[in-house]
């Protein structure tokens, strides 16, 4: 027998290591060349490392939430002689510490009586069962739980990258409400036309306006290069998607946006999302965004104050979307109205232009049949 030492990969981008997420193996097992052995997660995207070999794991190095340099030892196998398989692991035959004891409390919560009944003094946790034990006074007083969740993958991402943005990044927060009664009045028309089809929400028409109002407000499309001391003016729209999943929040990119028609744009939301969700989002799917666009849904609330995708300088949110009474032309009108929640780095956009780029916005989504007019060009 001999051993194979493999090391974390250089996974690209000059990744220097690789926080730990998931080992989906461990000493003692087989693993065959190329099943998936471990997921680890830089600073661009996860990544999920396949066995290099096949042959049985003699040691692994780390646990989820270590960060493993490149070039480090990251799990060692022993490989079998050629022509000779390696064995298969031996069935346990060592009896169990102890049974499992069903709880009669609440939520299956054990007992004292419990344990007289079942004649054991050691606790072990049924599955999913709670566990409380009371002395002799109180047999049912339930003892405090608490759960400890290393914060690791994403979470841990997102939890450095929103500290950053916020201590480095002074954020200027804009809202104002907007009438998209009309909007709505053109959502449902073209819905209408499209029936059994997956329909239009309001995103693809946001980002659609966005895109023409950026026209006029290119110092909001625009990257900052801290290194560098750069910003970088982007004249494609590459529009980031704020897209929760079951692994935190991520941020697809739908690229040149500004050339896409609403339904291919819609298509293009809709693929983006449901790839971050299924997590099978790319690394390069997931970078490159020039501004993003978040919204809660029937969440959203009245107002918000998101938290700008550096090294973007801008980012666009949607609240709820609700009919209320308005006065309009001098009498009180039910129209649908939905406010936009924004924030700049003041660093780099002035007030002013923020304003006045969301107002932009704001008259686009309020008289929607302009979206679709191309800027005129003044000589």
């Amino acid at each position: 027998m001999n051993q194979f030492i493999f090391k974390m990969p250089d996974l690209g981008e000059g990744t220097v290591e690789a926080e730990i997420v998931a080992w989906h193996t461990k000493p003692g097992d087989l693993v065959n060349e190329d099943q998936l052995i471990v997921e680890v997660m830089t600073d661009k995207a996860a990544v999920e490392v396949p066995a290099p070999v096949s042959g049985r794991v003699v040691s692994i190095s780390g646990e989820p939430g270590d960060k493993v340099a490149v070039g480090s030892p990251l799990i060692v196998f022993e490989l079998a002689a050629p022509g000779v398989p390696a064995a298969s692991p031996e069935p346990s035959t060592a009896a169990p510490a102890s049974a499992a004891i069903v709880g009669s409390g609440p939520g299956g919560r054990i007992l004292s009586g419990d344990l007289v009944a079942s004649g054991s003094q050691r606790l072990v946790r049924a599955p999913g069962a709670d566990v409380s034990v009371a002395g002799p006074a109180s047999a049912e007083a339930s003892v405090a739980q608490t759960t400890e969740i290393k914060v690791i993958g994403v979470r841990r991402l997102i939890a450095e990258r929103m500290s950053e943005a916020k201590r480095t990044i002074p954020h200027f927060a804009y809202v104002e409400e907007v009438d998209i009664t009309e909007l709505e009045s053109l959502r449902q028309h073209l819905n209408g036309k499209n029936p059994g089809g997956p329909g239009l929400t309001y995103l693809p028409l946001v980002v659609m306006a966005l895109t023409r109002a950026l026209e006029s407000f290119p110092q909001c499309n625009v990257l900052y290069d801290a290194a560098r001391g750069v910003l970088v003016r982007h004249s494609a729209v590459h529009v980031g998607i704020a897209t929760q999943t079951p692994d935190g929040l991520k941020v697809p990119v739908v690229r040149h946006a500004q050339s896409l028609p609403l339904w291919d744009l819609a298509a293009a939301i809709r693929s983006a999302a449901e790839r971050a969700r299924t997590n099978k989002a790319t690394r390069e799917e997931l970078l490159g965004s020039t501004i993003t666009v978040t919204s809660l849904g029937k969440l959203g609330g009245i107002a918000s104050t998101p938290v700008i995708n550096a090294p973007e300088v801008a980012i666009i949110g949607l609240n709820k979307a609700v009919e209320r009474p308005v006065v309009r032309d001098g009498a009180v009108a039910v129209r649908r109205i939905m406010n936009l929640s924004s924030s700049f780095d003041h660093r780099f956009v002035d007030g002013y232009d923020a304003a006045a780029m969301i107002q932009a916005l704001k008259d686009l989504l309020e008289h929607p049949a302009t979206i679709f007019i191309p800027k005129v060009k003044t000589s």
